[in-house]
């Protein structure tokens, strides 16, 4: 097998981004496990549900119109 062979994922000839959705994902549980691995047992536990309930505070405190506008704007990007 040649080191030329393309994945399944790059057969449409189209470049592979990650979301900032997804970045902030990864960068929520690698924090997490950081915090979890290295600080005393409740500062960890803390930082884990600021890091986690931030966003989600954060989209309560929109307003419903603002909300809305976000929910469209998450479906045009995943192609619905």
């Amino acid at each position: 097998m040649s080191a030329d062979v393309v994945t399944g994922d790059a057969l449409d000839g189209k470049a592979r981004t990650m979301s900032p959705l997804g970045k902030y994902y990864i960068g929520a549980a690698a924090v997490s496990v950081l915090s979890l691995w290295l600080l005393p047992s409740l500062i960890a536990w803390l930082v884990v549900i600021g890091v986690l309930g931030g966003p989600v505070v954060a989209y309560f405190m929109l307003d419903e119109s603002q909300r809305a506008r976000l929910r469209r704007i998450r479906r045009r990007q995943i192609g619905r």
